[in-house]
């Protein structure tokens, strides 16, 4: 018998891939992900801000009211991190923080009106890309996608979708 080898893209052999295919999912992910950035990062470049700004943007976005510390744990990255991409963010406009009413000590963060047109903008200028790649793969190829780059995060990503995942339910 002639044992057939399986081409990268294939669904043949997918538990035991080799390095090789490897290699070229983790090209695909530097690409797929330069290539969603670029025309946001182009907005933000001309607004002197980053991807850790559209990042804290997006999350806040999501999360109204959240308190710093959560979007800390979200973002993983440190105090001093935050503050830097944070306070550009509350000096211009775009993100208000009010103190919590339990605890007045804690900092809860929403997008201000400017503050979400900028987040819209910055989502519609990537909504394109993903709407196009979603469609040309198609319904099961979609919810492959989704457990691939769920299968990626570690546990407290995984946590955290879940937790938005059932907020979401319980608004509707």
């Amino acid at each position: 018998m002639h044992e057939k080898t399986a081409q990268p893209g294939t669904a043949a052999g997918l538990l035991f891939l080799r390095e090789e295919e490897l290699r070229l999912a983790q090209d695909m992910i530097f690409f797929a992900n330069r290539d969603l950035v670029a025309a946001a990062d182009a907005i933000l470049a001309e607004m002197g801000f980053g991807r850790a700004h559209h990042r804290t943007l997006h999350f806040i976005g999501r999360n109204p009211g959240l308190p710093v510390g959560e979007l800390l744990h979200i973002l993983g990255i440190a105090k001093q991190s935050l503050a830097r991409v944070l306070g550009p963010l509350i000096r211009d406009g775009y993100v208000e923080q009010i103190p919590g009413r339990a605890d007045r000590r804690q900092r809860l963060l929403s997008l201000t009106p400017a503050g979400a047109a900028l987040e819209r903008k910055l989502f519609e200028a990537q909504r394109e890309r993903l709407t196009a790649a979603f469609r040309e793969a198609g319904g099961p190829a979609v919810e492959g996608f989704r457990k691939v780059l769920r299968g990626m995060m570690k546990d407290e990503a995984r946590a955290y979708l879940d937790r938005a995942d059932a907020v979401r339910a319980a608004r509707r």
